[in-house]
């Protein structure tokens, strides 16, 4: 399997530009940023500093000097979900929100300039689920991967895989790539023959409270050793830690409830197929 991290070159250091429609930024809206920044600043090492506050106060998070990820403070008008969102990355943010648009997909926030760093744009699609669209300019997006604390996998929690893929496919370009399983409903997103996200089908499993969503799997050292940490800084383990053919896994969330899952990968495997055991 090709490995799903595969524009990260030495380093883990990503390349500058992005292929339309490949995962670039995953950012956190919250009600309590210092304490979130807190949270995940102990939990990961992430050090912070400003970023864009067109949406309001916003900071991107560091590792080492360089960014993987972004928190804001949720508007108190706008009725987002606390949880990690995926921004793909687009040459032209306007077309593809049109797109998403006519495809049955909803404009929440935008399209709008984020200052010099760029333009976005904040959508669902026709299951609910909400992601971003991501135009750079100055600012290209995560700059490291493949390291303890930074995103490995993004993978769209929702009832049925067939119906939503085909919108993600005529908005990104991705080639859909079923499991062949009788038992798993997954569909694996690629581009130019990569594997950059997947859709799982969890039929009566969604979580009634949650609906369809977006999960994001950060990479740690030690899976275990962080669960302890995580339950230590006031978070939750939803799901302990389950091996799969990719690494241990578990489903956590953070203070605030937004959910995500911790990944102690294997080398060479890559991510296809996290839904194993994700949700």
């Amino acid at each position: 399997m090709t490995d799903a991290r595969g524009s990260a070159g030495r380093n883990g250091e990503t390349n500058a530009r992005r292929t339309p429609g490949t995962p670039c930024w995953v950012s956190l809206m919250v009600h309590g940023p210092a304490a979130t920044q807190e949270f995940y600043g102990t939990l990961f090492g992430w050090e912070f500093q400003p970023g864009p506050q067109q949406l309001g106060p916003y900071v991107r998070a560091l590792l080492d000097g360089r960014e993987v990820a972004g928190i804001g403070q949720l508007p108190p008008d706008r009725q987002l979900p606390i949880a990690w969102t995926p921004y793909f990355a687009s040459d032209d943010v306007n077309r593809t929100a049109e797109t998403v648009r006519l495809c049955g997909g909803t404009l929440g926030v935008g399209p709008l300039d984020a200052g010099a760093a760029g333009r976005l744009a904040l959508c669902s699609d026709p299951s609910g689920a909400v992601f971003g669209i991501w135009q750079a300019a100055a600012h290209l997006g995560t700059a490291v991967t493949d390291v303890p604390g930074t995103p490995a996998w993004n993978e769209l929690v929702t009832a049925e895989s067939a119906s939503v893929a085909k919108f993600y496919e005529t908005v990104f370009g991705f080639e859909l790539v079923p499991e062949v399983s009788a038992d798993l409903d997954y569909v694996t997103l690629r581009l130019e023959g990569r594997p950059v996200a997947g859709i799982h089908g969890v039929g009566n499993a969604l979580p009634r409270d949650r609906g369809p969503h977006w999960m994001t799997y950060f990479e740690v050292a030690d899976a275990e050793e962080s669960l302890e940490h995580l339950a230590d800084l006031g978070g939750h383990v939803l799901k302990p830690v389950q091996d799969t053919p990719h690494g241990r896994v578990a489903l956590v969330a953070d203070p605030e409830g937004a959910r995500l899952s911790l990944l102690e990968g294997r080398r060479g495997t890559g991510a296809g197929s996290l839904g194993r055991s994700g949700g």
